[in-house]
């Protein structure tokens, strides 16, 4: 089913743009490689989550992909090129295909990373981290704003794994963050792999950070596990998610009270897909048994697998 614009606005108009959105669940970013073994076992994944970048100008076997698993899932948008950090216009260009797949798939919001992937029009090919500046806050908030006014669905903004840290910094990552999504009403994809990967690389407590950031704004999570490279861990996806980042879950979940939806990512090197399975059902306990009853406390409504 193809979603016109019209409904995609009406939803949100009656969600007010704010995180009062409905729950997703726990659910796995879609890739092709597990396809079939998704379709055959879509009972135990409640949504998906499809990259922008597979999806760009719909060729017709990917426009059938988001019209079969649209139908069948719910949906999130992920971008990685949107490059909100470059002190260059908004990329309207990029917003027009986001906001096309949305359409198409009636996804309920669409989310890309704080930094920069590109310079004066030169693609860098990586996730760069920011200068930490009020200055640079203020105006990665007002290319939000704008964004927001562009989509029909509420945005999200991912933290990233940081290797180097670029100056001048003029506050901690977290203020700027804060400062970021407060002047934009933008909302937080909280990536908690990232979490830990920085507070391992920059020795730094990774539950103090969670603390400190605004996590009243957290809508989505990203879970993931990554290769670890002289001492140093790469957010490379290509593994399960470590114990620990799934402790940073149950320790900062209960400070969440608008979270909707935990993902797995998995881009490589793809395990039984029984495997992938059995950490969302890890994901799930973990949402049992530390933040479904402050979701209930909350007079939210529970979803049924919270209830059993």
């Amino acid at each position: 089913m193809t979603h016109t614009t019209d409904e995609v606005t009406n939803r949100v108009s009656a969600c007010s743009r704010s995180a009062d959105l409905p729950f997703l669940g726990v659910g796995l970013g879609y890739r092709g490689e597990f396809k079939s073994d998704l379709l055959a076992n879509q009972g135990r994944v409640d949504f998906l989550e499809l990259m922008l970048e597979h999806f760009i100008d719909m060729p017709p076997e990917r426009a059938r992909d988001a019209e079969l698993l649209s139908e069948r899932f719910k949906i999130a948008v992920h971008g990685l090129d949107l490059s909100i950090g470059t002190i260059e216009p908004l990329r309207l260009d990029y917003l027009s295909r986001m906001r096309d797949l949305v359409i198409a798939t009636g996804a309920h919001w669409a989310s890309d990373h704080l930094c920069l992937t590109g310079v004066a029009g030169r693609a860098i090919g990586n996730l760069t981290p920011l200068p930490l500046s009020r200055e640079i806050a203020c105006f990665i908030a007002g290319k939000c704003r704008e964004a927001i006014r562009f989509l029909p669905v509420p945005f999200l903004l991912e933290n990233i794994s940081v290797l180097f840290r670029p100056g001048p910094v003029e506050m901690t990552e977290q203020e700027f963050i804060r400062q970021v999504l407060e002047e934009s009403d933008t909302f937080l994809l909280l990536d908690l792999t990232n979490v830990f990967n920085n507070a391992v690389n920059e020795k730094f407590d990774a539950c103090e950070y969670l603390d400190s950031l605004p996590l009243d704004r957290v809508v989505q999570i990203h879970l993931a596990g990554g290769l670890s490279s002289k001492g140093v861990l790469l957010d490379t996806h290509n593994a399960p998610v470590p114990a620990e980042v799934f402790e940073l879950l149950r320790y900062a979940a209960p400070s969440m009270p608008n979270l909707r939806a935990v993902m797995i990512e998995r881009d490589q090197d793809f395990p039984p897909f029984e495997d992938l399975l059995s950490e969302l059902d890890t994901t799930k306990q973990i949402l049992r048994s530390t933040w479904a009853p402050h979701f209930a406390a909350e007079l939210i409504g529970m979803p049924a697998w919270l209830r059993r």
